[in-house]
């Protein structure tokens, strides 16, 4: 804030307390000093939820004593904190090769969000950043990340996977596509066998690998019902 914000600042803290109004020249030209050189660097307001003066109206309301420039500046640096805390650097569109170029761009989104003018990046943009021309061609000449090998020696360990995989490669419908109504398992998730107690707990619930035959049949409806590729 300037020296003119500062005095804003210092008549609506007068307004709601006044305690705080100095009406020696001397005395009120030294507190809009004093005020200015620890709140030089606060902004009045910005556009991701500072305000001075709310601040200001809440500091006054919770504390007896009469508010001081540094109550609001450790408000501020608070904020700021928060703020960075809260965001996740995003891929910069800059090259890689270029170290000078991609420090800069992760300063200065860095500095935009804890001075308030930009919203925190609150998750890891993986695919933030310039996409390489054809890398959707080569991916799909290459096909499975998984090659047929592996897969075929993973097939013990995930037996709901790799039945699912040989239904769908016989021409078979893709059961997890739909919800199971027995175990009321979401779609993409196998079934599970629920085991009940007499007392009506649950004494299980390990995932089956293979699906309930209800969701069986209601997958084969669908894909009955979906039009031809």
């Amino acid at each position: 804030m300037n020296r003119r914000e500062v005095a804003a600042v210092l008549t609506y803290v007068g307004r709601l307390d006044p305690r705080t109004i100095r009406t020696d020249a001397g005395e009120a030209r030294d507190q809009l000093a004093m005020w200015h050189e620890l709140l030089g660097d606060v902004p009045m307001t910005t556009g991701q939820g500072w305000d001075v003066r709310e601040t200001v109206r809440k500091r006054i309301i919770a504390s007896p004593y009469p508010i001081l420039p540094a109550d609001v500046a450790r408000e501020w640096h608070a904020h700021r904190r928060e703020r960075l805390a809260r965001h996740t650097d995003p891929t910069p569109s800059a090259d890689p090769d270029n170290p000078e170029a991609w420090r800069a761009e992760l300063l200065a989104a860095r500095d935009a969000v804890a001075a308030g003018h930009a919203a925190p990046s609150a998750l890891r943009e993986l695919t933030a950043g310039r996409h390489r021309p054809g890398l959707k061609d080569q991916l799909a000449a290459v096909g499975s990340y998984i090659p047929a090998t592996v897969r075929a020696e993973l097939a013990p360990y995930r037996p709901a996977r790799a039945a699912r995989e040989a239904a769908i490669a016989a021409g078979g419908p893709d059961v997890l596509a739909v919800p199971c109504e027995w175990c009321h398992a979401d779609k993409g998730e196998p079934c599970r066998r629920r085991r009940i107690s007499l007392e009506g707990a649950a004494r299980g619930n390990a995932p089956r690998a293979t699906a309930h035959p209800c969701r069986i049949d209601r997958a084969q409806a669908a894909q009955a019902q979906a039009p031809a590729a």
